[in-house]
Protein backbone atom coordinates (compact mmCIF):
# COMPACT_ATOMS: atom_id res chain seq x y z
CA UNK A 1 0.00 0.00 0.00
CA UNK A 2 0.94 3.57 -0.46
CA UNK A 3 -0.10 6.87 0.40
CA UNK A 4 -0.85 9.32 -2.14
CA UNK A 5 1.69 12.51 -1.76
CA UNK A 6 0.14 15.53 -3.08
CA UNK A 7 2.26 18.42 -4.34
CA UNK A 8 2.66 20.59 -1.07
CA UNK A 9 2.13 23.74 -3.39
CA UNK A 10 -1.28 22.93 -4.44
CA UNK A 11 -4.18 25.23 -2.90
CA UNK A 12 -6.49 23.56 -5.19
CA UNK A 13 -7.69 20.95 -3.68
CA UNK A 14 -11.46 20.02 -3.04
CA UNK A 15 -12.90 16.84 -1.88
CA UNK A 16 -15.77 15.42 -3.84
CA UNK A 17 -15.54 17.23 -7.09
CA UNK A 18 -15.32 14.00 -9.22
CA UNK A 19 -11.70 15.19 -10.60
CA UNK A 20 -9.10 11.74 -9.65
CA UNK A 21 -5.47 12.41 -8.74
CA UNK A 22 -3.12 11.20 -11.62
CA UNK A 23 -0.50 9.74 -10.14
CA UNK A 24 3.20 8.22 -11.10
CA UNK A 25 3.90 4.22 -9.97
CA UNK A 26 5.34 5.37 -6.75
CA UNK A 27 2.05 7.44 -5.39
CA UNK A 28 3.14 10.89 -6.46
CA UNK A 29 0.55 12.84 -7.58
CA UNK A 30 1.24 14.66 -10.99
CA UNK A 31 -1.84 15.93 -11.86
CA UNK A 32 -5.33 15.93 -12.06
CA UNK A 33 -8.29 14.99 -14.63
CA UNK A 34 -12.09 14.03 -14.66
CA UNK A 35 -13.52 10.43 -14.09
CA UNK A 36 -14.33 10.97 -18.08
CA UNK A 37 -10.69 11.32 -19.50
CA UNK A 38 -9.44 8.62 -16.94
CA UNK A 39 -12.15 6.08 -18.20
CA UNK A 40 -12.08 7.35 -22.01
CA UNK A 41 -9.04 5.70 -22.89
CA UNK A 42 -5.93 7.72 -21.49
CA UNK A 43 -4.95 5.00 -19.68
CA UNK A 44 -3.65 8.10 -17.34
CA UNK A 45 -2.70 6.64 -14.12
CA UNK A 46 -5.53 6.97 -10.97
CA UNK A 47 -5.93 5.56 -7.67
CA UNK A 48 -8.95 3.44 -6.41
CA UNK A 49 -9.48 1.49 -3.60
CA UNK A 50 -10.92 -1.95 -2.80
CA UNK A 51 -12.65 -3.44 0.25
CA UNK A 52 -12.84 -7.22 1.05
CA UNK A 53 -15.54 -8.26 3.36
CA UNK A 54 -15.35 -11.58 5.10
CA UNK A 55 -17.84 -13.24 7.66
CA UNK A 56 -16.75 -15.01 10.49
CA UNK A 57 -17.11 -18.29 8.44
CA UNK A 58 -14.88 -17.17 5.76
CA UNK A 59 -17.09 -16.13 3.21
CA UNK A 60 -16.72 -13.34 0.53
CA UNK A 61 -18.94 -10.65 0.18
CA UNK A 62 -19.30 -9.87 -3.27
CA UNK A 63 -21.50 -6.96 -4.97
CA UNK A 64 -23.07 -7.14 -8.28
CA UNK A 65 -22.46 -4.15 -9.85
CA UNK A 66 -25.39 -1.52 -11.12
CA UNK A 67 -26.40 -1.69 -14.52
CA UNK A 68 -25.92 2.27 -14.80
CA UNK A 69 -22.21 1.72 -14.35
CA UNK A 70 -19.66 2.42 -17.35
CA UNK A 71 -17.50 -0.30 -16.37
CA UNK A 72 -18.12 -3.73 -16.24
CA UNK A 73 -22.19 -3.26 -15.43
CA UNK A 74 -24.14 -6.59 -14.22
CA UNK A 75 -21.12 -8.51 -12.87
CA UNK A 76 -20.29 -9.54 -9.54
CA UNK A 77 -17.07 -7.82 -8.18
CA UNK A 78 -15.03 -6.50 -4.69
CA UNK A 79 -17.55 -5.90 -2.34
CA UNK A 80 -16.63 -2.17 -1.96
CA UNK A 81 -14.19 -0.52 -4.76
CA UNK A 82 -13.92 3.17 -5.93
CA UNK A 83 -11.99 5.79 -6.77
CA UNK A 84 -9.64 8.00 -4.93
CA UNK A 85 -10.78 12.01 -5.37
CA UNK A 86 -8.63 14.84 -5.70
CA UNK A 87 -7.25 15.47 -2.39
CA UNK A 88 -8.25 12.67 -0.46
CA UNK A 89 -6.46 9.74 1.30
CA UNK A 90 -6.18 6.27 0.54
CA UNK A 91 -8.13 5.65 4.45
CA UNK A 92 -10.87 8.24 3.53
CA UNK A 93 -11.41 7.22 0.26
CA UNK A 94 -11.88 3.60 1.37
CA UNK A 95 -14.21 4.79 4.39
CA UNK A 96 -16.47 6.92 2.05
CA UNK A 97 -16.85 3.90 -1.04
CA UNK A 98 -17.87 1.90 2.16
CA UNK A 99 -20.50 4.18 3.63
CA UNK A 100 -21.25 5.48 -0.24
CA UNK A 101 -21.79 1.45 -1.80
CA UNK A 102 -23.28 -0.57 1.10
CA UNK A 103 -24.20 1.92 3.75
CA UNK A 104 -20.61 0.51 6.13
CA UNK A 105 -19.64 2.52 8.73
CA UNK A 106 -15.75 1.36 9.13
CA UNK A 107 -14.16 4.40 10.74
CA UNK A 108 -13.66 2.23 14.59
CA UNK A 109 -12.55 -0.90 12.59
CA UNK A 110 -8.91 -1.03 11.32
CA UNK A 111 -8.95 -2.52 7.62
CA UNK A 112 -5.97 -4.71 6.70
CA UNK A 113 -4.36 -3.83 4.11
CA UNK A 114 -4.01 -6.95 1.46
CA UNK A 115 -2.29 -6.02 -1.75
CA UNK A 116 -1.18 -3.00 -4.34
CA UNK A 117 -1.29 -3.79 -7.89
CA UNK A 118 -1.60 -2.33 -11.15
CA UNK A 119 -5.00 -2.70 -13.36
CA UNK A 120 -5.13 -1.78 -16.91
CA UNK A 121 -8.52 -2.55 -19.03
CA UNK A 122 -8.99 -1.17 -22.64
CA UNK A 123 -10.41 1.90 -21.32
CA UNK A 124 -8.28 2.93 -17.74
CA UNK A 125 -5.03 2.25 -16.15
CA UNK A 126 -5.29 2.51 -11.96
CA UNK A 127 -3.38 1.22 -8.84
CA UNK A 128 -5.48 -0.80 -6.66
CA UNK A 129 -5.31 -0.38 -2.89
CA UNK A 130 -7.19 -3.41 -1.46
CA UNK A 131 -7.78 -4.04 2.18
CA UNK A 132 -9.90 -6.29 3.89
CA UNK A 133 -12.38 -6.54 7.01
CA UNK A 134 -14.26 -9.12 9.03
CA UNK A 135 -17.51 -8.12 9.46
CA UNK A 136 -21.38 -9.69 10.05
CA UNK A 137 -23.49 -6.44 10.44
CA UNK A 138 -26.14 -5.05 8.04
CA UNK A 139 -25.15 -4.33 4.76
CA UNK A 140 -27.09 -1.83 2.93
CA UNK A 141 -26.39 -1.59 -0.81
CA UNK A 142 -27.02 1.99 -2.18
CA UNK A 143 -28.74 0.40 -5.52
CA UNK A 144 -27.85 3.83 -7.56
CA UNK A 145 -24.00 2.06 -6.80
CA UNK A 146 -25.03 -1.98 -6.88
CA UNK A 147 -27.79 -4.01 -7.85
CA UNK A 148 -27.27 -6.35 -4.86
CA UNK A 149 -24.66 -8.19 -2.78
CA UNK A 150 -24.23 -11.37 -1.15
CA UNK A 151 -21.41 -13.69 0.89
CA UNK A 152 -19.84 -16.55 -1.06
CA UNK A 153 -18.00 -19.31 0.00
CA UNK A 154 -14.14 -19.62 -1.78
CA UNK A 155 -15.71 -22.63 -3.28
CA UNK A 156 -18.77 -20.88 -4.87
CA UNK A 157 -16.76 -18.55 -6.76
CA UNK A 158 -14.14 -20.98 -7.98
CA UNK A 159 -16.96 -23.36 -9.73
CA UNK A 160 -17.97 -19.67 -10.88
CA UNK A 161 -14.34 -18.75 -13.19
CA UNK A 162 -15.00 -19.11 -16.43
CA UNK A 163 -18.71 -18.55 -17.16
CA UNK A 164 -18.70 -14.57 -17.49
CA UNK A 165 -20.18 -13.74 -13.89
CA UNK A 166 -17.53 -11.71 -12.44
CA UNK A 167 -15.89 -8.72 -13.53
CA UNK A 168 -12.68 -9.17 -15.41
CA UNK A 169 -10.51 -7.82 -13.01
CA UNK A 170 -11.92 -9.44 -10.31
CA UNK A 171 -11.60 -13.04 -11.52
CA UNK A 172 -8.06 -12.24 -13.07
CA UNK A 173 -6.51 -9.98 -10.51
CA UNK A 174 -8.35 -9.80 -7.23
CA UNK A 175 -9.41 -13.40 -6.70
CA UNK A 176 -6.50 -15.21 -7.44
CA UNK A 177 -4.48 -12.91 -5.05
CA UNK A 178 -7.00 -12.85 -2.55
CA UNK A 179 -6.34 -16.91 -2.05
CA UNK A 180 -2.74 -16.08 -2.40
CA UNK A 181 -3.04 -13.71 0.61
CA UNK A 182 -5.58 -16.13 3.01
CA UNK A 183 -3.35 -19.31 2.16
CA UNK A 184 -0.05 -17.46 3.36
CA UNK A 185 -1.94 -15.95 6.51
CA UNK A 186 -3.26 -18.99 8.63
CA UNK A 187 -5.01 -16.38 10.70
CA UNK A 188 -8.00 -16.14 7.55
CA UNK A 189 -10.20 -18.96 7.68
CA UNK A 190 -11.96 -19.76 4.50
Amino acid sequence: MFELKYPETDSSVQQGSEDFPLIDEQGNVIGRASRQFCHGGSMALHAVVHLHILSNDGRLYLQKRSMKKDIAPGRWDTAVGGHIDYGETVAVALAREAREELGLDISSMQPEPLFCYIWQSSVEREVVNAFAIRYEGQITPDHDEVDEGRFWTFDELKQSLGKDVFTQQFEQQELPRLINYFNEHEDYEK
